[in-house]
Formats: C-alpha cells, structure tokens, sequence
C-alpha cells in the first residue's frame, strides 16, 4: 500500500482554508489520518487551531516550521496537508525540558514486539526545547537501528518559544511527535561545512547552553575566532546575522562532525540549537555556496542509493528536512539547493530548527545546518 493517497499545498494562512482541506480529506474513505506541514507565519495558535484538531476523527499529525516544502519551491506562507493511506502508532511526549532520560518513558509508550513493525520514524520535536540530543540518545538506545529515522526541529525564526506540535490532542509546546511508518524508506545526510580552527574543549555548558571553551567565557573565544577569520567585529545586537555563517563542529570519532547552530549570546555564554555536552571537543565551522551545493547532492545521492539497494520499485515521495539557516546563508541560492535534491516525482518537507536522521547504518544525531534527503 502506497504511504499516502494524495497531497495538497494551501498558499493561504487562514485556518478556514485549512478546515476545507481537512474537511476534503475527512470525507475521503481511503485516507485514515492527515500530516500537516505548516509555515510559523500562518499564525496557527492553540485558540484557532484546537477545535479543528479536535474536531476532525483522523488523527492530523504534524508541526509548525519557519517555512515549507513543496515540489521543489520553498514557501513562508501556507501549509502542506498529506492524506495517509494508514493510521500510523504515534507518541507524544509533554514537558521535554524536565526529562533528561526517556528509555523508560519509550519503552513503555511503544513496544516493537508487540506492535506492528515499523520501518521508518518520523520525528517532529520543538526546536527550542532542551533535552533533545537526550531525547534522541533515548530513541536509539531503545530502538536501534531497526528504524529510519527522519524528521526536524519545530518552532518560530523569532527564536522566541511558542507551541508548534501539531497532535490530535492539540498544538503543544516543548513537546515531541513520534510517527512509527510501516513504509521503507532511504535516507541521505551531508552538511558541507569544513573547520576553521583548532579544537576547543567544552569545559562548562548546560542543556543547548556553552558557558566556556578551555575555560574562557565561550562568546569571547568565538570573537576571537572569527576576528582570525576575517569577519567583522561580533556582538550581542549583530549575532545571529554573521554566527548563522560560523556554526559549531562537534568532534565524532571516524563521521563527520555533527554541527551546531549557535542562535543567540547571553552573559558570555553562546545558545545552540541543539545540547553540547561538557567535555566534547568542538571547532569552529565554515562554508560556501559550493560546499552546501555539494553536500545537498551528495545528501541526494546516498538517500537515492539507500533506496535501490533495499527496494526494486521506483520511490513515491521524496521528504526533505533542510535547515532554515541553510536558506538563510545562501539566500537566493538556495533554489540551488532545492534543485539538487529535488529529482522526479513529487517532493515536499520544511526548513526545520535542527535536523533528526540516520541512514539505518550509523548512529542517530541532532543535527543543524544540515540537509537530510528521504525516498519513500
């Protein structure tokens, strides 16, 4: 069976234009629940969105991104609506900013011994939660690599936390969706960004928060850096301006560095999209538009790989998690980007705050500034 029957894009930010498709969908016999793909700037809120949610007896699944994919084009405005051709086990999990472990909370929430066997995990988690690399440390202690694992962060490029997880139960915040898919599916992962610098242990940081770098307040450390660099002097009222071109490199021993996003600097301190735990060993990033543009096709090409060596039928869809601040950084070539990755048949996704994947043969990371391919 097909992963989905059909999908739409909906350019309007109205939530009356959204019921209609709901609506639509709701009185298709062959769907049995809807993803919902929505832009922060339709201004989805609990208050208007709820009673839809509610309302509808398929369970919509789904989240808020700062903008949204669709064949091939990328949009700030609208909402993607896909009809599922099957209801798939889902879990929410509340309150990810309390909870530092959650194998215990996984595995009382979704058994693969007694549930149907799924083959690939959507993941939609609140951006700006913290506890998410714990979260994702969680989910691959619990189910291994007997899943793909594709998905992103949620949430709003105002960097100010809102509710933007999208349940049958409501839209929520610093909270996680979980889509067990019994759909195969290929995965590919590359971000393109080279060091600029030696590497820096992390001697004090908490959560998603670097307090020091060998044992120097972590903001003065990165001004340093990117003086060497050549870049203009940063500051507090100018940082995420330039820091989206300097991301931070986590050291893995034989991967590729898993990159972090720096967002904001406060008291000296630097605030990523994503933890950094104390002790890891980081540097600072670089790149240009040929880096990404490569990464973006070589992304392509190991989700195409994956795919054909575990599948003899053409591909259905392909789903694509890139990060905003990839589309931030190349500006108008981004369009690049998107028609590296885009190839035949149809295409859609979002530009996420963090990125979740696997390729079903390595470790499970918390990724930003990356772009994750998959074929379905």
């Amino acid at each position: 069976m097909r992963l989905y029957t059909s999908f739409v894009f909906e350019p309007s930010t109205q939530i009356s234009a959204l019921q209609r498709h709901v609506d639509l969908f709701e009185q298709t016999p062959e769907v049995a629940a809807l993803l919902v793909l929505a832009c922060d700037a339709n201004g989805y809120t609990p208050t208007n969105l709820n009673p839809l949610l509610h309302a509808c007896t398929k369970p919509i699944l789904g989240g808020i991104f700062p903008q949204v994919l669709h064949e091939g084009r990328v949009w700030s405005e609208g909402v993607v609506v896909v009809g599922l051709s099957r209801s798939p086990v889902f879990v929410t999990l509340k309150n990810l900013s309390q909870h530092s472990g959650f194998e215990e909370t996984l595995d009382h929430s979704f058994n693969l011994s007694t549930s149907p066997t799924p083959h690939t995990l959507l993941a939609f988690v609140d951006g700006f939660a913290a506890h998410i690399s714990s979260l994702i440390e969680g989910l691959f202690n619990t189910f291994g690599l007997e899943l793909n694992y594709l998905g992103g962060g949620c949430g709003s490029l105002s960097l100010h936390p809102k509710p933007c997880i999208i349940t049958p139960t409501g839209l929520l915040q610093d909270s996680a969706l979980l889509v067990f898919l019994d759909h195969p599916s290929g995965i590919g992962v590359a971000h393109g960004w080279d060091s600029i610098s030696k590497p820096f242990k992390v001697t004090s940081a908490q959560g998603n928060t670097i307090h020091s770098l060998d044992w120097r307040p972590a903001f003065e450390v990165y001004q340093e850096i990117l003086k060497i660099h050549g870049e203009q002097h940063i500051t507090p009222d100018n940082f995420f301006s330039i820091a989206k071109a300097y991301p931070f490199g986590i050291t893995r021993l034989d991967a590729e560095m898993v990159v972090r996003d720096p967002l904001t600097t406060r008291d000296q301190h630097i605030v990523c999209a994503g933890e950094i735990p104390t002790g890891a060993f980081v540097r600072v990033l670089h790149g240009n538009r040929h880096t990404l543009l490569q990464a973006a096709q070589r992304a392509q090409a190991m989700a195409h790989k994956a795919w054909s060596e575990s599948q003899s039928r053409p591909h259905e869809l392909q789903f694509v998690v890139d990060c905003v601040s990839r589309a931030l950084f190349l500006g108008q070539d981004f369009c690049q980007e998107l028609a590296a990755i885009h190839t035949s048949g149809p295409m859609l996704g979002a530009l996420t705050i963090g990125e979740i994947a696997n390729s079903g043969q390595d470790y499970l990371e918390f990724y930003n500034k990356t772009a994750v391919v998959g074929f379905f």
